[in-house]
């Protein structure tokens, strides 16, 4: 079973960056896209960014493209997002999760691609 652990959140002012880092285990890491959504208070779950299993391919909602970079380490089962210039709007749960490739038929952005969910990390910006 695929268990995947975020960690780097926390309460920092507008302005700083941020490493969210979320530790795949269980299958074989590079058998899966990755991607990272959020979810503020009150407010549905929305993409953030996505990785494709080589690393070759990213994806980023339009909020957060040239502020926000994913990434990914195969070799040590992780996938990071380095979040730049935080504003109080990024404030949410983040949630990273695993899309097994020979399933994909969604697209990236898509929650319902993503078969297995991590617990979140709770990123809180202040102004």
């Amino acid at each position: 079973q695929v268990q995947l652990v975020e960690s780097g959140g926390g309460l920092v002012q507008a302005g700083v960056s941020l490493r969210l880092s979320c530790v795949f285990s269980g299958r074989t890491f590079s058998d899966y896209n990755m991607g990272w959504f959020r979810q503020a208070p009150g407010k549905e779950r929305e993409f953030v960014a996505a990785i494709s299993w080589s690393g070759g391919s990213t994806y980023y909602a339009a909020s957060v493209k040239d502020k926000f970079t994913i990434s990914r380490d195969n070799a040590k089962n992780t996938v990071y997002l380095q979040m730049n210039s935080l504003k109080p709007e990024d404030t949410a749960v983040y949630y990273c999760a695993a899309d097994w490739v020979p399933t994909s038929a969604q697209a990236m952005d898509v929650a319902a691609s993503y078969d297995y969910w991590g617990q979140g990390t709770q990123v809180s910006v202040s102004s």
